[in-house]
């Protein structure tokens, strides 16, 4: 892809904001500076919203984190946040599950959750949203409806799904004909974690984001390797929250001999479990710091990392300048910033992004 005759006003702007990343405090006075008189060309694969009507359906049950935080959400207040940073577009997923024992309300839920985001955020701005829609899984009949309905009606980028489903993780036999669908659409899936149902409130004091979120995110890896569902469906394009979670620290007692330093310098055996975990893509929320990203490296080629911030639940500006202090060299950071997610990209999406490149 052509970056335009302003390429050095960009790496200029990365310099700038990767010395924000060891200023005092959070780095968003410093990120804010940084962005100004660029062309914004970053893509955020990892940004949340939520619809009015599932705000209303979480609040009746009880359930969900963090509500005040997206109660009111409009386009404008995504926007103001990605302009001072240099986000050109934030691929959209929903920031909650639907499942609650419920099917029509599961199915009622998302529908109304991916007819707002696409009407209400990405179609008036087609060029700054894109769209992973939700599925109300683990309800088949309905996620198979809905997948039609996002990529046929809606036009969605993608899919996003939760790591794991009323005690099932991605990979589960019970999930195959969905799979077997969103393969057949070479879809790109998002995948997010939840705290799962088998390990609720293990640890007093500690709060899910901080240990269930990473391991559970690591446990929908591993499944998809041993049930072989990653061979099943070879083109389903996952990318894989928070630099894949704890898989980095467990590479071992997972891909054993397949981490061996001669291993690592060959490519691997086709569909073996290294052959999926590097064909993976792991974005940068929660992660985006030299110790994880310099380690996810050693794993995965750096051109299967892509930026995600967790928006609005995590710091946008100190994910941006932590993609700049991490060691990175500078086309690989324009990768993870932009290029490695526009490869996997449908199509109509590719086509639509590089509209708008400098």
């Amino acid at each position: 892809m052509s970056w335009g005759p302003d390429r050095r006003d960009f790496i200029k702007y990365l310099a700038a904001a990767g010395a924000a990343a060891f200023a005092p405090g959070d780095g968003t006075v410093a990120a804010r500076q940084a962005a100004r008189g660029s062309s914004p060309r970053i893509i955020d694969v990892h940004h949340h919203y939520a619809s009015p009507g599932l705000i209303a359906s979480l609040g009746a049950r009880n359930v969900g984190n963090n509500l005040d935080r997206f109660k009111g959400d409009a386009p404008e207040r995504h926007l103001a946040e990605m302009d001072k940073l240099g986000v050109a577009t934030a691929m959209l997923s929903h920031y909650s599950g639907f499942w609650f024992g419920d099917t029509n309300q599961a199915r009622r839920d998302a529908r109304e959750a991916n007819e707002w985001a696409a009407a209400t955020m990405v179609a008036p701005y087609k060029n700054r949203f894109g769209l992973f829609a939700a599925l109300p899984l683990p309800d088949t009949d309905g996620s198979l409806r809905e997948i039609e309905y996002a990529f046929d009606t809606l036009k969605a980028d993608g899919i996003s799904l939760i790591t794991s489903y009323d005690g099932k993780w991605l990979g589960d036999a019970s999930f195959d004909p969905v799979f077997a669908e969103l393969n057949r659409r070479k879809a790109v899936v998002f995948t997010h974690p939840l705290e799962p149902a088998c390990c609720r409130n293990p640890l007093t004091g500690v709060n899910a984001t901080t240990l269930e979120y990473p391991t559970d995110t690591t446990r929908a890896i591993i499944n998809l390797l041993t049930t072989n569902a990653a061979t099943r469906f070879p083109d389903v394009r996952f990318i894989f929250s928070h630099a894949g979670g704890t898989l980095v620290s467990i590479a071992q007692r997972i891909l054993g001999n397949e981490i061996s330093s001669d291993a690592l310098a060959t490519p691997p055996a086709k569909d073996s479990r290294l052959y999926h975990v590097r064909r993976f893509h792991y974005d940068t929320a929660g992660s985006a710091n030299r110790v994880q990203l310099q380690s996810l490296k050693l794993l995965v080629p750096a051109s299967q990392i892509v930026f995600g911030t967790d928006t609005p639940l995590a710091s946008m500006a100190g994910t941006v300048t932590g993609v700049q202090g991490s060691g990175l060299t500078s086309d690989e950071q324009r990768g993870v910033y932009r290029d490695n997610l526009l490869q996997i990209l449908p199509e109509h999406t590719q086509v639509r992004l590089r509209a708008v490149d400098p």
